[in-house]
Formats: structure tokens, sequence, C-alpha cells
């Protein structure tokens, strides 16, 4: 018998070796050609062709015509984080075809609610209040930390002023403030 055995986990095999949870010898029977793939929510030009591939078998299976997803849907597949990876897709899209109806995929009851990044951020500033002291304290620290990708430059093209996103002067004036009030 000549077989070859394509294996897949969501583990670090050798960890587990090394920890004693997997067999040694299995590891290396099976670690011929390892082909490490990254999570779907890394390869967001992979989500559309696999939920249409996931689309036409389920509606096949269910004998259902439904349209192809629209540019509006694979942006909303695109914007989830996909916890669940390929597994999780593939039950959305189930989910979908169930639930189409008139030839359209239902996405709002399939998806959970998506915030957009700006969405979160935006809520998350919401809910931060600072006092003025706390605001000075966190320029003091974006700035350092400019300056310090800079190598202490303040202007030029090179200057931590261009990656604020600020006139060299005016960087200058509020490091001289903020280092005043600071003590030094």
């Amino acid at each position: 018998m000549d077989v070859r055995v394509v294996a897949a986990t969501n583990r670090d095999l050798r960890r587990e070796v090394a920890e004693g949870r997997f067999r040694e010898d299995l590891f290396y029977r099976l670690n011929v050609f390892p082909i490490p793939l990254p999570a779907l929510r890394e390869r967001p030009g992979d989500i559309p062709l696999l939920a249409e591939a996931f689309a036409r078998r389920f509606a096949q299976r269910m004998r259902k015509d439904v349209a192809p997803l629209t540019p509006e849907c694979v942006e909303r597949l695109k914007a989830y984080a996909w916890p669940g990876n390929v597994r999780e897709l593939e039950n959305l899209m189930e989910r979908a075809v169930i639930t189409a109806t008139g030839g359209r995929m239902n996405l709002e009851r399939a998806l959970p609610p998506v915030l957009s990044p700006a969405t979160e951020r935006s809520a998350e500033l919401a809910a931060c209040v600072y006092s003025l002291a706390e605001l000075e304290e966190l320029e003091w620290q974006n700035f350092r930390r400019a300056l310090e990708r800079c190598a202490g430059r303040v202007s030029g093209e090179q200057g931590a002023a261009r990656l604020l996103g600020m006139k060299p002067s005016t960087l200058a004036s509020r490091l001289k403030v903020l280092g005043a009030k600071r003590g030094g």
C-alpha cells in the first residue's frame, strides 16, 4: 500500500511534542512537507473566493438559486475578523444560503455586527475623558517617541515634526512648554 497523509492542525505540534502531549515518532512521520497557512483574516483576498465557492456548494445541495455576493457583502466579509477561520466562513455561508429569500443571501442575519476600525476608535475615544495634565503627558510621550524614532532630529525630511505632521517651530515650542511644566 502506498499512501500520502495530509493533516492539518491549529496546534504547535513541536511544542506539543516537547510537552509530551503528541508522539514524537508520529510528528516526524507527518512533518515531511509542512505547509504553514496563515489565518483567514491575514489573507482577505481569499475570503470572496471561498465565500462564493461555499455558497455555490450549499445552494446546489439545497437546490436553491442564489445571486452572487454584492461588492458590499464582500467588503462586509473582509471587515470581519474570522476568529473561527475557514470553518466559520463555511458555516456563515451555509446560514446565508438557508436564510436566502428571492435568490438573495442574507448576510445581515448570518454575520455578527462589525464595527469598522474608525468606529471602534471613535467609541474608545468617546469613552475616554482626560484631564489637561493627562493630555499633556500623552502629548509629551508622543513627542518623545517621535524624537526617538527620528534620532533626536526635530526638522528636515527625517525629522520628528514631519513624522507628526506639524511645523518644526510648533514642535520646538510645544517641547519647550511641556519640558518646562515637567521641570526640565
